[in-house]
């Protein structure tokens, strides 16, 4: 079954998603995404489930034929001070304020949300699997992010961003514990595992 074009058809709906919750380094990322009633693409799906190819050919389409779309991220530090839940819903806010266009209604992927001043909205879990709109901001987040991470390898490239983007790996775990932590690590995670505790 493909992704649905809309919760309201009468409604200029825009959906939202994020990438990065679950890393130990850099950004939470998140879009917002606008897109015509009528967009389809069958290649369109959660970004976790598309190859990094399908990925950056489908962001070029969706900024060439989104009606607006928007990109922000929280960094770490932040991220330390108000927590990763938080700093979700917060770049979630921030890309929805960057949009050209007002929406009418936001399509936030998961089950939880801080709810935007004067914009009703709709949690759905797995949404970026079932929403053309929540698919393709789950593209956006996901690349804009990869892309930054990949940036940042070529000032820390012990920890091998460029492969892991700063998800908890073994590689990346190992290089923290021969290394330690950066500026771009957020340090109110559990940066190393319990065996690698133990050895200190």
């Amino acid at each position: 079954m493909g992704l649905k074009s809309f919760l309201h058809r009468e409604l200029i709906e825009a959906g939202c998603d994020e990438a990065g919750r679950g890393c130990l380094a850099g950004p939470v990322v998140a879009a917002a995404v606008v897109l015509p009633k009528h967009f389809r693409n069958p290649a369109l799906n959660d970004s976790k489930k598309l190859t990094l190819a399908q990925r950056n050919a489908l962001r070029i389409e969706i900024e060439r034929k989104a009606l607006s779309y928007a990109v922000a991220f929280i960094e770490p530090e932040h991220i330390d001070r108000i927590n990763i839940l938080n700093a979700s819903f917060l770049a979630m806010h921030e890309a929805v304020r960057q949009l050209t266009i007002t929406p009418e209604h936001l399509l936030i992927d998961g089950n939880r949300f801080n709810p935007f001043e004067g914009i009703p909205h709709t949690c759905i879990i797995k949404g970026d699997g079932k929403f053309h709109s929540i698919a393709a901001a789950s593209v956006l987040a996901k690349t804009y992010r990869d892309a930054y991470m990949e940036e940042q390898h070529a000032r820390f490239p012990h920890y091998c961003w460029d492969s892991n983007k700063g998800y908890p790996t073994v590689a990346h775990r190992e290089a923290i514990r021969i290394y330690g932590s950066c500026e771009l690590h957020r340090k109110s995670f559990t940066l190393l595992s319990d065996e690698q505790l133990a050895l200190f």
